[in-house]
């Protein structure tokens, strides 16, 4: 019996750490129990920020999902609701601590508002997930480095 609940630890570790590796892009699932974003990301493309807020707001209420609070993060931030907008960020990161979105959407929303030491500790906590760089990090560097000017 123990050998057999070291093999069950160690095949959740396996997937755990298969499932980290997953996400790339800055707003792609990051798992499979994620509702269909491709209307909201339609609307994010359109920056139609209020209609993608809205579609955003009645998918929160039935899944809780780091995709769904950063992408609301992410529009909320582009209306200009900075405050609403962070919490957005940590309740995905609650979810999802390794979400590469929120950490860069987060980071953005700290070099907005002046806030480049915040802004730099996710970047600090991107380039721990993404060792050999990545979309996210790179985006955040480059805002971190504007600002900064």
């Amino acid at each position: 019996m123990p050998r057999a609940k070291s093999k069950l630890a160690l095949l959740a570790v396996v997937a755990s750490l298969l499932m980290a590796g997953t996400a790339s892009a800055v707003d792609t699932m990051t798992s499979k129990d994620a509702p269909d974003l491709a209307s909201v990301r339609a609307k994010i493309k359109a920056k139609s920020w209020a209609s993608a807020v809205a579609e955003l707001q009645e998918l929160a209420a039935t899944h809780q999902h780091a995709d769904v609070y950063n992408l609301l993060g992410f529009s909320l931030r582009n209306m200009g609701d900075y405050g609403q907008a962070r919490s957005f960020y940590f309740k995905a990161l609650e979810f999802d601590p390794n979400h590469k979105g929120a950490h860069e959407y987060l980071g953005e929303l700290y070099v907005k508002t002046g806030e480049l030491d915040k802004a730099r500790a996710m970047q600090a906590q991107l380039e721990k997930l993404c060792p050999n760089g990545c979309e996210e990090l790179a985006d955040l560097k480059k805002d971190i480095a504007e600002a900064a000017r």
